[in-house]
């Protein structure tokens, strides 16, 4: 297939260069084009503009930041709904509100697309092993008929129901994170002030009932001082935040999430909102 990639950053580079590998035409489109420029030596076509990258493509794709991004690269006038040839299928893989999935669902359809909100959750090295987990809303049979290209980007596919409810289950995997990440930033912090090894604490607790990803996937970052972006700071408070915003028009109040969340947004507040989810362990000091 013809598959046309908008967004090259962290996690869509990776995805989409799987999806090469996989034996697709992958033509990508990045805001900053310099950013995607390194991909034409991997065989990646690099438009300059929206309407290039989808123009020809079967399938388009889209991996950015914030809703607001979302809704201007499909509504906007160089957007996909103006120029992605007539019923291709459309799938946002942005972590985004579930309202605008479901309007740009509805959108996609009175103009004869097919529309999926399609979040992923697995971090960098997720998308870099093909093991992401997908979590899809919109169509059935859109979702069956692309299930093939998901099978190149992760190994946790799911269909959850209508449009939007890939955004909503997105939602709960992100307030699971946010408790195993600050507890496992609190288990390093309370080893380092009592004189354990933190890797040894590490292995001890891993295989028992505190294991979790964030125990084997982002505390040996920590060890190391690494603390570069699998998944930006800023990201996650702006998925807290639409979290906070379903629940609020729910009349619930997560305590957890926000108690978390108000910790991420002190650390934003200190500069490091470009570091890594890991570096909740900063807040501490």
């Amino acid at each position: 297939m013809k598959i046309a990639w908008i967004g090259c950053g962290v996690m869509g580079t990776s995805m989409l260069l799987n999806l090469k590998k996989g034996g697709h035409t992958v033509s990508a489109y990045n805001r900053t084009y310099e950013k995607a420029a390194p991909l034409l030596e991997q065989g990646i076509r690099v438009e300059r503009t929206i309407r290039d990258c989808v123009s020809d493509a079967d399938v388009v794709c889209t991996m950015v930041g914030y809703p607001k991004d979302v809704e201007e690269i499909y509504e906007g006038d160089d957007g996909i709904f103006a120029h992605a040839k007539a019923h291709a299928v459309l799938i946002d893989f942005t972590t985004s509100s579930p309202a605008l999935a479901k309007k740009l669902y509805t959108a996609a359809k009175a103009k004869g697309y097919a529309m999926l909100d399609a979040p992923v959750s697995g971090g960098d090295s997720g998308a870099k092993a093909a093991s992401l987990s997908i979590m899809t809303g919109g169509d059935e049979e859109v979702f069956e008929q692309m299930r093939p290209l998901f099978s190149l980007l992760g190994t946790g596919i799911q269909y959850m129901g209508e449009a939007g409810s890939g955004q909503h289950t997105k939602a709960c995997n992100q307030i699971a994170v946010a408790g195993a990440v600050a507890a496992m930033s609190e288990a390093l912090v309370y080893a380092r002030a009592v004189g354990l090894d933190e890797q040894k604490m590490l292995t001890a607790i891993a295989k028992g009932a505190a294991g979790s990803w964030q125990i084997d996937n982002t505390a040996p970052r920590v060890l190391a001082n690494d603390f570069a972006p699998g998944f930006y700071i800023k990201h996650f408070i702006k998925d807290m935040h639409i979290v906070q915003q379903e629940m609020e028009q729910q009349n619930v109040h997560l305590d957890m999430l926000e108690a978390v969340c108000n910790m991420y947004e002190a650390l934003a507040g200190m500069g490091e909102e470009n570091n890594g989810t890991q570096a909740l362990v900063h807040y501490y000091k």
